[in-house]
């Protein structure tokens, strides 16, 4: 018996009973910030306190480099770097489908691919499926039953991205919320049931929106990550320590690299005598300026 008076049988019975669901995040993710992963652990966190869904996985799904947007770099790189991120995940994957295809594909398209491909491993029935599972997918969505949703995880921003004229296409917007349904992490000073309200659209699919507050806002974007570094700003603590060094070495986003440096670090502090000044450059990593403290003080004392 557990503390809410349930055994764990019950428990059990009433996870098989939720409806699953697969988060899925599209994006250009240039580069990918602690906030593209942490949107992903404040939904699953939403919906198993309030018993609705079983959260089965996470998918982030970079655009293709098609993708008309200004400073967006290869998918090479950015996947590369999602890849490195998502070591720390033990659910959160990446599916690199939209940037295999020859052009960007709409949102609507990759929701709905990736929703089809998991329904066709958890009901084949006949075993026409591929053994071998897409690495975007959990590993256990072979021993599962019924079927799975994929629902959209995104911003705010996002959800007011359907009122601005031309960007949307109306049966697009109907589909991903008539078929998937969004899952919307709240920024500050956004109010996104009042967007929804003034809405008639919205308001009409208004129980497939989940509307999740964020009570701890990060405001850390990759654009203001990219601005940062293409001014010779250092963003240390505020990406990955993994993408601060991919960025470096692939010298990304205007930022120098500096691995000769770094690698001189150690000889340069272990001379004696030496007055050490470490200075942080664009990315996070750190030189070293020395001078030799005799002269220092000989040239103050002649001053």
């Amino acid at each position: 018996m557990n503390s809410n008076g349930t055994s764990d049988l019950d428990t059990t019975d009433m996870t098989l009973q939720m409806k699953k669901i697969l988060l899925l995040a599209c994006g250009s993710f240039n580069p990918p910030t602690p906030m593209h992963l942490r949107i992903f652990e404040i939904a699953r966190d939403h919906f198993h306190e309030r018993g609705t869904h079983q959260v089965i996985g996470g998918i982030i799904s970079p655009a293709n480099d098609s993708y008309s947007k200004p400073g967006l770099i290869s998918s090479t790189h950015r996947c590369a770097m999602i890849k490195g991120v998502l070591q720390t995940s033990d659910w959160i994957r990446l599916s690199d489908w939209e940037c295999k295809q020859e052009n960007w594909t709409r949102t609507r398209i990759s929701l709905q691919y990736h929703q089809n491909y998991a329904n066709s491993y958890i009901n084949d029935i006949n075993g026409t499926v591929n053994e071998i599972v897409p690495g975007w997918l959990p590993d256990t969505i072979k021993d599962m039953t019924g079927n799975v949703q994929v629902k959209l995880l995104c911003g705010a921003d996002l959800l007011e991205s359907f009122a601005v004229p031309g960007l949307w296409a109306q049966e697009d917007i109907e589909a991903i919320l008539g078929q998937h349904g969004l899952v919307v992490i709240s920024r500050s000073g956004s109010n996104p049931e009042k967007f929804i309200f003034d809405s008639d659209l919205l308001t009409k699919y208004k129980n497939n929106i989940t509307i999740v507050t964020n009570w701890v806002p990060n405001e850390v974007s990759s654009t203001l990550a990219r601005r940062l570094i293409s001014r010779h700003f250092s963003v240390k603590y505020l990406l990955d320590d993994f993408v601060i060094d991919y960025i470096k070495r692939f010298e990304l986003y205007g930022a120098a690299n500096q691995t000769d440096t770094l690698t001189n670090v150690k000889t340069l502090l272990n001379r004696p005598g030496q007055a050490v000044q470490i200075v942080t450059d664009t990315v996070g990593a750190h030189t070293i300026e020395h001078e030799d403290e005799v002269q220092v003080k000989k040239q103050k004392t002649s001053a």
